[in-house]
């Protein structure tokens, strides 16, 4: 019968807890067994993102959601949703930067959600994602090969600790001084074709990794059909031959990570450019073959845009920020440890700060920074402060599912998710010039 679901979330706790790498990675395998025992697995979007691009299914848009605190508590809530709505379609990710900042290593991220998932009673594919993960262009115009080899490093790190959807953003490294789009997009997608080869050689066998790549980055100016045929056929003509490629394409259609912060600490109304998503999604889907386009940075829109994500055929959106929000702004946070907090990034983010901002827009901007340094003082909290503040964001993981349309597609999934239980083996890879020993997985 495996363990109770109560023991899980006993060793989940612990392994939140504990700053031992290593024994994070033993208690992860526990859960990772107890999860294979129950029939939850780790599992890549890839295939059922190529049956999208085929047009075999489409009318909604799968959510993609970045926890960077209470990540059990938040997991338990988003399954609970899952399996009200009956969707199965749904991502847990977590970016190379959040990672960092949030203090959540890849194998705790990955071990905690499929806790979660085990504790909920959740049966069949999770699907846990690396997102943006970026290269810093003034660390590759500096050296090149080593900012290439370090992102290496993370992605097989995350692929070993059950990451089989990958984001690779490389939008970082477009230069639009360039006079051609073409010459622009050059090392976005010469450096995503190389990334997207070595996943390839790492994958667990009987997997294929989802792979998404990027044309224009978050923030930036939006991106153009020109923009995105010239990525898709520099990429193609880059990628080995026989070698599997992207599955999906993120663009940038006016969007900013964790919203527009106004001088008094409140989020501005962002103009969203739905007909350009529409475009380059057709254009992904029906010239690529890919699912569609990937929309950042959208969980600080107004609730009456994400109904339209589908409508426009938005293949994924990231949902990050509000939910961070929600976490400090719930009723039930305590407010001696949000000074606590706040007084931590006074000390501790001044570099971050500018001249022109006000002190909401400071704060608001760096609170995220706080989330690791306090992360065992959050998930101290009791038990029943820690559900009430997940019941209420419950609710807005609820409302995204039904506008997103996100229900009742679990027969789909079933469909085209193939899952795979995966063991752990040693080889060695070739990465570019020399030899590395690489934990390789292959399918049980």
């Amino acid at each position: 019968m495996g363990r109770k679901p109560l023991d899980v979330e006993k060793i989940a706790l612990e392994l939140i807890m504990n700053d031992d790498l290593s024994v994070k990675k033993k208690l992860a395998k526990r859960i990772f067994d107890i999860g294979y025992k129950r029939g939850i697995y780790p599992s890549s979007m890839h295939q059922f993102y190529i049956a999208r691009g085929r047009k075999e299914f489409n009318g909604f848009t799968v959510p993609a959601i970045n926890l960077r605190s209470m990540t059990y508590d938040l997991a338990r809530a988003i399954f609970r949703v899952a399996k009200r709505n009956n969707s199965a379609a749904f991502i847990f990710e977590l970016a190379k930067s959040e990672m960092g900042y949030t203090n959540q290593p890849p194998i705790e991220y990955s071990a905690v959600v499929l806790a979660a998932a085990i504790k909920e009673e959740y049966a069949g594919p999770v699907f846990i994602q690396g997102d943006h993960f970026q290269l810093n262009a003034k660390k590759f115009k500096d050296d090149p090969e080593r900012e290439i080899e370090a992102l290496k490093s993370l992605i097989q790190e995350a692929v070993e600790s059950g990451f089989y959807n990958i984001d690779i953003d490389s939008s970082t490294l477009v230069d639009l001084s360039k006079p051609t789009v073409k010459k622009q997009q050059f090392l976005n997608y010469d450096t995503c074709a190389r990334l997207t080869q070595f996943i390839r050689q790492i994958q667990p066998r009987g997997i294929e990794i989802s792979v998404g790549g990027e044309i224009g980055e978050v923030g930036g100016k939006n991106s153009t059909p020109e923009e995105l045929r010239a990525f898709m056929e520099g990429y193609r003509q880059r990628l080995r031959k026989g070698r599997v490629g992207i599955s999906k394409i993120s663009v940038q259609t006016g969007t900013s990570h964790g919203g527009v912060v106004l001088p008094d600490g409140s989020i501005a109304q962002v103009k969203l450019d739905f007909e350009t998503l529409r475009t380059l999604s057709k254009i992904a889907q029906e010239e690529f073959g890919l699912a569609g386009a990937v929309q950042h940075g959208a969980s600080t829109l107004p609730a009456e845009a994400f109904h339209k994500f589908p409508e426009v055929g938005t293949a994924e959106v990231h949902l990050a920020t509000e939910f961070q929000n929600m976490i400090y702004e719930s009723k039930y946070f305590p407010g001696e440890l949000k000074t606590r907090m706040y007084e931590w990034i006074k000390a501790n983010c001044q570099d971050e700060r500018k001249d022109t901002e006000t002190e909401e827009q400071f704060i608001y901007k760096t609170r995220k920074k706080a989330l690791g340094p306090f992360k065992k003082e959050i998930m101290g909290l009791s038990q029943d402060v820690r559900e009430a503040i997940a019941r209420e964001i419950e609710e807005r993981f609820d409302f995204l599912f039904k506008q997103l349309n996100s229900v009742d597609n679990r027969h789909l999934v079933d469909r085209y998710v193939t899952v795979k239980r995966v063991i752990v083996r040693k080889r060695k890879v070739k990465a570019g010039e020399s030899t590395v020993q690489h934990d390789t997985e292959g399918a049980d």
